[in-house]
Formats: structure tokens, sequence, C-alpha cells
């Protein structure tokens, strides 16, 4: 009862703030850059190892460039996720421009349901309004990590669900969507698939921004188990407050794929985005904390035998 409490309470403050024009929420994002930057040095260190680990071939004065950038971005994406939770629609699509859904339609079309890779790139938070874009009958989910803080945690999920999206625990993805097909109910499932896996769940390798880089392969065992649709969401962002998100058919039915086929598919388009605007990817993640020596270390002669199956 008391979370519940908080957590309306500060839904009402975050709309509040998020109501206020984007142009007077930049300027506290500018000041929030310069203090997460200068002043409280926010994984200040992870940040720059990250940048001049991806691109060693770059000058200093770049990659310093770009850690500044990052920071100023990190201001505004959290400023426009705010924002979000009192956008209308007419403004969102103002703001974000989606190509290529009559793709995504098509496929719903043909009886399937879609798989939607993004990263932790440009406003990945801003895509939760999808179904402004899909049949009304099709599901909208996303796949999320619960906050460990209760009311943070009901807070963000109702940001993200301001367009109808559902926010599905990534621990009860399987389940849910199962369920929702065994219902005869189409969906569109949005995975953010660039996150460090635990070591017991590493099962492939990509090479990725200069890096040997242990993936996480559970979207796309789960696309294969429901025959979906897979596209990737290639976000770019030509100018401060807006939006481009481009949909990329990777396969049209991912259980007629290789193995690993749809996972290095992902992390090439990524990284294709990534070396477009560097600035706009997540460098405060420890993304490179898991190395091959380590899960060598940890499996041994069973290295090979994990490393050959999704």
């Amino acid at each position: 009862m008391k979370n519940s409490w908080l957590s309306r309470v500060s839904y009402g403050g975050v709309r509040l703030i998020g109501a206020l024009p984007l142009r007077m929420l930049y300027c506290i994002s500018d000041f929030l850059a310069w203090l997460a930057r200068d002043v409280v040095k926010y994984r200040r260190r992870v940040v720059d190892e990250n940048i001049d680990s991806s691109f060693p071939q770059l000058p200093w004065s770049v990659r310093r460039s770009i850690s500044r950038q990052f920071y100023n971005f990190l201001g505004d994406y959290f400023m426009e996720t705010l924002h979000l939770s009192s956008m209308s629609e007419k403004e969102m699509r103002r703001r974000l421009q989606v190509e290529g859904i009559e793709e995504v339609n098509a496929a719903f079309a043909e009886g399937k349901s879609v798989i939607l890779y993004l990263g932790h790139y440009c406003n990945w938070e801003w895509v939760s309004s999808l179904p402004l874009y899909l049949p009304k009958e099709v599901v909208a989910a996303q796949i999320y990590h619960p906050l460990e803080n209760k009311v943070a945690d009901e807070v963000f999920l109702k940001i993200r669900g301001h367009f109808g999206a559902v926010s599905v625990p990534m621990a009860d993805t399987l389940r849910r969507l199962i369920g929702w097909r065994n219902e005869g109910k189409q969906t569109v499932t949005g995975f953010i698939a660039d996150q460090a896996p635990t070591m017991d769940s590493i099962h492939h390798f990509v090479e990725f921004l200069n890096h040997d880089t242990p993936v996480l392969t559970g979207g796309e065992k789960i696309a294969r188990k429901l025959k979906a649709a897979v596209f990737y969401c290639d976000l770019s962002r030509p100018r401060r407050g807006e939006y481009r998100c481009v949909m990329k058919k990777i396969a049209d039915d991912a259980s007629a794929t290789d193995e690993f086929y749809i996972t290095d598919t992902y992390y090439s388009l990524l990284e294709q985005s990534i070396l477009h605007q560097p600035a706009y990817w997540l460098w405060s993640h420890r993304r490179w904390k898991r190395t091959r020596e380590d899960f060598e270390n940890e499996y041994g002669g069973k290295t090979a035998e994990r490393l050959s199956h999704l």
C-alpha cells in the first residue's frame, strides 16, 4: 500500500516535470550533463575506457569529444524520458519518424508475430510508442529488468506504458509470449539485447566495437520457437528532440535461419548505428566485464560444447 501511494505521488511529479516544453527540459539537461561529467564524474572512468578501447584508431581529442557528447545525450535521455510521460500522440509522431513499419505490418498480415531488436542507443524508451503504428489487436510488448526500488519500477512501468505497450519481466518472457500465442494473439516484442550476459548464459561471442564480446542469445531462441519475423530498430538522431526509427528486416522466419545468424546480424547492424553516431550508445555500462578467458577458465573442457549451440 505504501509503495502504491508513493508511486502515484512520484508519477504525478514526473508528469508535472515532463509536461514542460522540451526546450525547457533541455536547459535542465545541460546542467545535469555538466554535473554528471565534471562534478560527480558519474562513471567517468568506465565511459572513457569503453570509448578508448572501442576506437583506439581515433585521436585522443576525438575520443574525449565523444565522451563529452555522451554526457550531453545522457542528460537529454533522462529529460526526454520524463517528457514521454506527458507526450501527446501528435507530438510523438512528429518527434519520432518511423520508417519501414509497412513490412512489420505485412508480417502480421501473414499471421506471424514479430521480434524487434534494439540497443541501448538513442532514446530507446520512445520506441514504446510503437503501438501507435500497429494494428489494434497486436500486443506490443517490451522486455525489461525490474528495478530493485519498487517505487521507481512502478513509475517507469507507467512511463513505458504511456502509449499502450506492455512491459514483461525478462524472467517471464517465454511464458507470456507462448501464452499469447496459445490465445491466438499476435505480438511484437522488443528486446534490448546488447546487455552483458551472466557467465552461465553465455553461448556465443561476436566481434563488436573492437572487442571479443560475449552476447545474449535468448532473444534468438525465443524468435526461433515462435517462428517469428525479426527486425532491427535502426535509431538515429537527426537533431536534438527528433529521432528516426527504420525497421530493418533480419529474417522472415527465425526458425529457418542458421543458429546465431540473427544474433550476429543484430550486432553487426547495431555496430553500424553506433559508428554513425557514437555518442548515443550507453557507454556508462560495463559491457565487457566478462572475457572469453574468464569463460574458458570457468568451463574448461566444456567450452566448445557450450559455444556450439544456442
